[in-house]
């Protein structure tokens, strides 16, 4: 039996590096041989508090965003050959449940998943290859193309809001996702208000084109921060949560216009509750919206972004590291002083 390094992930807190089963294509699959893979935010919450989906004493291996090189292709894939440089994204919808025939695919009932991405190896389900797989272009890095799972998230995000030219959006959280959106936001045409506690992400921030970046360890009042820097004062137009907060949920409320959208983009911890003015909701014709996941049309989006140069490498990923240092990438992620780190399947 051939084996390959893997991160396993064995539950809040633990990581390990382990030989594991090398993966085999079956029937419209293909293997690809990692080279980049990036850390993300929803990582990090699961190493630290676990999520919905872990089940007790299984171990799997982590992350999911990567990008590398076919290394095998299974009966009837004809779109891709060994040696092609790919990026795919981790699911695909199934195109045949109730859900995605009401044209709501991030809500598939049965979500086609692809396993961890902090491996030397990994097993694309055929749904993916044939819906989400992308093929490389020479002059973008491996590293780059691995983050295009999360900016599909933003764009599908921003693409939902409905944001309109020269829209005032106000973005709560400047992590990976926050500052996708800013980029996202600015590529349509915003005016963008950005609020972190983080020195280092607000000028990222300010990197990509944001207007206004407000940082909430030197004011009193966020909200009041946010209207006085809208016109009149009366509040953004579209506001973004991508903090996961509660509070910062409820405080997204009060920085809309009247007839303004929220999006509640951040996922809260399990159990989390909110509570909100009701008259505010009601008679300021308030549009409150939960967002998860993405769909196939704002991954191919995401990927032309990236194939276009709109998404600077320098400003989303800083340090490289090997798949015994996994931890270690994680750890650095988590200190606010980066936006993403790579981890080098091949090293």
């Amino acid at each position: 039996m051939q084996t390959m390094r893997a991160v396993m992930y064995y539950g809040p807190g633990i990581l390990k590096v382990e030989e594991v089963p090398r993966p085999k294509a079956g029937p419209g699959e293909i293997i690809i041989k990692n080279i980049s893979a990036t850390t993300c935010g929803t990582d990090l919450k699961r190493y630290k508090r676990g999520y919905r989906r872990d089940r007790a004493g299984e171990a799997e291996i982590f992350g999911h965003e990567a990008a590398g090189v076919v290394y095998e292709v299974g009966e009837g894939v004809t779109r891709f050959k060994p040696g092609d440089s790919v990026v795919t994204h981790n699911t695909a919808p199934c195109n045949e449940c109730y859900w995605c025939k009401q044209g709501q695919p991030s809500l598939c009932d049965d979500l086609v998943r692809a396993s961890g991405a902090w491996a030397q190896y990994r097993r694309i389900p055929a749904p993916i290859v044939k819906q989400n797989s992308f093929i490389i272009p020479p002059d973008i890095s491996y590293r780059l193309a691995a983050i295009v799972e999360p900016l599909a998230c933003a764009v599908y995000n921003i693409e939902e809001s409905g944001l309109k030219l020269m829209d005032v959006v106000a973005i709560n959280g400047a992590g990976p996702l926050g500052l996708m959106q800013v980029k996202t936001a600015k590529l349509r045409g915003a005016y963008v208000i950005v609020c972190d506690s983080i020195p280092f992400r607000l000028e990222c921030a300010r990197k990509l084109g944001a207007d206004v970046c407000i940082n909430i360890d030197e004011i009193d009042d966020q909200v009041q921060a946010v209207r006085g820097v809208t016109p009149y004062g009366r509040g953004a137009d579209i506001v973004i949560d991508c903090t996961g907060i509660p509070r910062v949920w409820e405080m997204n409320m009060n920085m809309a216009r009247k007839g303004g959208t929220v999006m509640q983009f951040g996922g809260c911890k399990g159990g989390s509750t909110v509570t909100f003015d009701c008259d505010r909701l009601h008679y300021s014709q308030l549009t409150v919206k939960g967002i998860f996941h993405t769909v196939p049309r704002a991954v191919s989006e995401a990927f032309d972004m990236i194939c276009r140069g709109e998404i600077p490498e320098e400003i989303f990923i800083s340090e490289s590291f090997s798949l015994e240092q996994a931890e270690e990438a994680l750890i650095s992620h988590a200190g606010g002083q980066v936006v993403k780190n790579e981890i080098r399947c091949d090293a």
